[in-house]
Order: structure tokens, then C-alpha cells, then sequence
């Protein structure tokens, strides 16, 4: 079967799929997105989804491509059409077509809206945490404004390939204080020896994930305790345990950094303990 892209008001064989030359999310970046887990036919934390997805809107005054109602709609029929039973649904907005120009165009240039969704085996998605990931660190490099979830991903992009090369699965930005900010995609979590989750506050230094937010919910009701503030790469090297936390990963344990080994080299029994309950906070809508 044929996957199935909607774009602009038509769902249409993702082969045939495409947006203008001219579209400011392909001239300048100049666009939002959101990804949500799918998971069991359940789209997880959508609500949490789109609300960030509304915040990232009016940070950058771009409009809104359709009420919240008849995004959530789309949103189903596009996992539907695709029979996503476990998998992931994207969703993107741009400014729109119009003339190359900075300066935005006016109100009736209409935004562009693209969704698409894919299957994702869960027996792949879960074999990474049963042994641990490692992460290598890199110079942050991305400007000022990353709690908004842009499309302008280059120094992600370079610092996956800086991962990768180093056969790492995640790189985390390291401001000019020695602090960790976040992983390329994802939030950054370490451990303490007494058990304290401790991670960035999200303030504009880093985006506030959906599954960092919800995973609060889950400590809170583990009785464990957070605490929000910057935490070097060597508090995190030498932390009792690390991991990392987005909608594609869930919570993912770090067994290394920077080719040196996170506590024992394993994944942890706090971060394994988060990722087997979390869904069971979640926030979960059939599609």
C-alpha cells in the first residue's frame, strides 16, 4: 500500500506529494513542526502536541492553518489512511508561497500544512534501550530562540553526523559555561547518587519537550524527586545514571559519553523504571 501524505486540503500518494519552490518553509526555513508517538492505535500526548505547536505559531506570528478541531481530525485520517498501528505522525507549517522576499507577506498568503505519518516495528524502536545509548558532546552552535520546535535544523543536523561518526546515537549542545543544554532531539536527564532526576530548566535555552513534561508526571507520581538546573559534562560523565527523552525515543538510557562509560556502562534501573511506565501517563487518544 501506497503511504499517503496530506497537504494543503488533499491526501495524496506520498510519491506525488510536494509544496512550491517558492514556500518560505523551503527558502528560509521559515516553519514549524511537531511529531507525536503513535503507539497500540493511540496517538500519544497530542494535546500537549499542539498546544506547542499553537506557542511555536505566535512566537514567530504566523497564522494558524485550521482550527485545533479540524487539525486533530486531519491528523487521525492521516495515521488511519496509513494504517499506523505503532509508528510516528509529523506535522509541519510554514509561512507559505510567496514571493522571495525576508520581509513576511501579507495576511492572505495562506500557510502551508503537511502531515505525514510511518510505521515504526516496536521491537526496533525498543531494542536501544535494552542496551543503552552513548552521546557525544559538541559546541552549541544554534541561535537563541530554540524553545521554538523550528524547521531550521542544520546544526542539529551536523551534530547527528558528529554523533554518528563517532558511533554514538545522540549529540548534547554544550553552552560556553560548560553546561549541557540538549540533545539534538531530544532533552538531556542525568541522575544523581541519591536518586534526584536532574535537567535543564526550560527557559529559552532549550525546547521544552513534550515527553520531558509529561515524564514530571511520571516522577511525580514514582515519588522521585526533580530538580530544574544546569549540570556540566562533568557532573554528567560522572553521574550515577544519564538518559534522554523525546517523542521518537521515549526515555532512552545513556550508558555512554563521550566513549566513557555512564556509572557500570548500563542502562540504569531509574531510567528503565520511567520508560516502562510512561505510558501509563500519558495522555492517550485513538485515533
Amino acid at each position: 500500500m501506497s503511504r499517503i501524505a496530506y497537504v494543503n486540503g488533499r491526501y495524496v500518494p506520498l510519491g506525488e506529494a510536494s509544496v512550491h519552490i517558492e514556500d518560505r518553509g523551503f527558502q528560509f526555513a521559515d516553519g514549524v513542526y511537531e511529531v507525536c508517538e503513535v503507539r497500540g492505535g493511540y496517538i500519544v500526548d497530542g494535546v500537549r502536541h499542539l498546544a506547542r505547536l499553537r506557542r511555536s505559531l505566535h512566537e514567530l506570528q504566523m497564522q494558524e492553518p485550521m482550527d485545533e478541531r479540524a487539525l486533530d481530525v486531519v491528523i487521525r485520517e492521516t495515521v488511519r489512511r496509513n494504517r499506523v498501528h505503532d509508528g510516528l505522525v509529523y506535522i509541519q507549517v510554514t509561512r507559505g508561497v510567496a514571493r522571495r522576499d525576508f520581509l513576511f507577506p501579507g495576511d492572505d498568503v495562506a500557510p502551508t500544512l503537511v502531515v505525514i505519518a510511518r510505521t515504526v516495528d516496536p521491537a526496533k524502536a525498543e531494542a536501544p534501550a535494552m542496551d543503552g545509548v552513548g552521546v557525544v558532546t559538541v559546541e552549541e552552535t544554534r541561535w537563541a530562540r530554540v524553545d521554538i520546535k523550528t524547521t531550521g535544523l542544520l546544526p542539529n543536523v551536523l551534530a547527528k553526523e558528529t554523533a554518528r561518526a563517532a558511533k554514538a546515537k545522540e549529540a548534547w549542545f554544550v553552552d560556553r559555561d560548560g553546561n549541557v543544554t540538549e540533545g539534538a532531539s531530544s532533552n538531556a536527564w542525568i541522575v544523581t547518587a541519591d536518586g534526584v532526576l536532574v535537567t535543564r530548566p526550560a527557559d529559552f535555552g532549550i525546547l521544552r519537550g513534550i515527553t520531558r513534561t509529561t515524564l514530571f508526571d511520571v516522577a511525580r507520581e514514582e515519588g522521585l524527586r526533580i530538580e530544574e538546573r544546569p549540570f556540566t559534562v562533568a557532573e554528567a560523565k560522572a553521574a550515577h545514571e544519564a538518559f534522554l527523552t523525546s517523542a521518537t525515543t521515549i526515555v532512552m538510557p545513556i550508558v555512554r559519553i563521550d566513549g566513557k562509560p555512564v556509572g557500570d556502562g548500563k542502562p540504569g534501573p531509574l531510567a528503565r523504571k520511567l520508560r516502562q511506565h510512561f505510558h501509563t501517563v500519558a495522555e492517550k487518544k485513538p485515533i
